[in-house]
């Protein structure tokens, strides 16, 4: 089984769309689809994609208690960018990019939330 795409809710798509504009690219993501008014996505190196959007139901978005999207990064470089760009556009760090032992002896990570809330990590596994 492969995931094949994460939806992340957010309460203000213009506001949101700055913020994983600078992002997601950092991680190779490409912005491959946009819906004005609805939702917008980005598609990574190995084919999946990140979708965000106001939530379908017209309620508000709110983060999910436990639940994490982990993006796959190229290389620590490339945590350390994306974990940057997430500060740089107002995200809060919940976890500084450094090595992760307990994970695996070549992992690499980092963890932020966006401007909603929703947590996120960035990693390199060697």
């Amino acid at each position: 089984m492969s995931i094949e795409y994460v939806m992340i809710g957010t309460n203000d798509l213009d506001r949101a769309r700055r913020f994983y504009d600078a992002v997601f690219p950092a991680i190779g993501g490409v912005l491959d689809a946009d819906y004005p008014g609805m939702t917008f996505g980005y598609k990574f190196r190995n084919g999946t994609r990140a979708w965000i959007a106001r939530p379908h139901d017209q309620q508000e978005a709110r983060p999910a208690n436990g639940s994490m999207p982990g993006f796959g990064c190229a290389s620590p470089a490339e945590v350390d960018a994306a974990h940057a760009a997430a500060l740089a556009q107002g995200g809060t760090c919940e976890g500084a990019p450094g090595p992760r032992p307990l994970y695996g002896p070549n992992v690499y990570a980092a963890y932020a939330r966006d401007l909603d809330g929703n947590k996120m990590s960035f990693i390199y596994d060697a």
